[in-house]
């Protein structure tokens, strides 16, 4: 396929309404902060613009997560790139606490002293916001820099799926010298996506419920990506002869191998019956947590 048909699909609904509850608490805690450090999965559009406007007056650092499942011929981003006062950027594996604990603290440290801190200068304390959109690792990187740094257990709840954190909490202490705090933030997606694609690739990465998007379309996108990247690692996994470009063969193949089937009340002339047929949304998630655990090969989506 050329061409991704979205079907016309809108994402006005991809955007809980608790994310603009928080996306305001954010705005209100920017005016504290000395500095932001990003979380993102895909370095363009895992990036959310509703905080753009303050990038340009903050340190900045990106953090790129999860990148040995990325791609290593695709790297969009190069250090220093975008936008943001003394933006630096570093990256991390998908499980390892390094090396991203060891660089954060030195790099922020180091952009917050070289910078002006205007109404904090008196202060010999570090506020550090950590933002980013759902399900992106913020949590995992505070509670990794506290066991760095103070041997403390951790601070803040973590989990695999988006929405985990729902308001802008207090304070976190992650070190003693130089003294640094960082805060907590819900992810927030932009209440206006750019596009149903960017949404897309959001989804696959787990920043937006699958239900809200729906298992079958996030499959069916995933398929044409790999497809156009002539990344097809999905072969081998799935013991295909060969390449495919429709989505309804891939999952009756995993649905048959990996016994994928549902129980099936039909109504008959005689009576029900129950039949076992194909479930093809297990098949289409089962699809989906393989892309994600990198079972498919290494795949950048920008």
């Amino acid at each position: 396929r050329e061409r991704f048909d979205f079907g016309g699909r809108d994402v006005a609904s991809w955007f809980p309404r608790h994310m603009a509850k928080g996306l305001r608490q954010m705005r209100l805690a920017l005016r504290r902060a000395d500095c932001l450090v990003e979380r993102s999965h895909i370095p363009l559009s895992g990036r959310n613009p509703a905080l753009q406007e303050a990038l340009g007056i903050r340190p900045h650092v990106l953090v790129l997560n999860k990148m040995d499942l990325a791609d290593s011929r695709r790297q969009p981003v190069s250090a220093g790139a975008g936008p943001g006062c003394g933006q630096r950027w570093c990256h991390r594996q998908s499980d390892s606490p390094g090396p991203v604990p060891l660089q954060v603290v030195p790099m922020v440290a180091r952009l917050v002293a070289d910078g002006p801190r205007y109404h904090r200068a008196e202060s010999s304390e570090h506020n550090i916001l950590v933002i980013g959109v759902p399900n992106v690792g913020k949590s995992s990187l505070i509670n990794s820099l506290r066991r760095l740094h103070l041997k403390k257990g951790k601070a803040t709840a973590v989990g695999g799926e988006p929405g985990i954190t729902k308001a802008v909490l207090s304070r976190i202490q992650v070190c003693e010298k130089p003294l640094m705090y960082l805060v907590d933030t819900p992810g927030v997606l932009p209440p206006k996506l750019g596009d149903v694609e960017t949404g897309m690739k959001l989804a696959l990465c787990g920043a937006i419920r699958d239900h809200l998007v729906g298992e079958d379309i996030m499959a069916d996108y995933l398929l044409y990506t790999l497809n156009k990247q002539q990344q097809f690692g999905y072969v081998q996994r799935y013991g295909l002869d060969e390449a495919c470009d429709r989505i309804e063969p891939l999952l009756k193949h995993v649905a048959l191998t990996q016994g994928r089937t549902q129980k099936v009340k039909v109504l008959t002339g005689t009576g029900n019956v129950n039949m076992m047929m194909l479930n093809y949304p297990a098949a289409a998630y089962e699809f989906l947590r393989d892309f994600r655990a990198g079972r498919l090969g290494r795949v950048t989506l920008d």
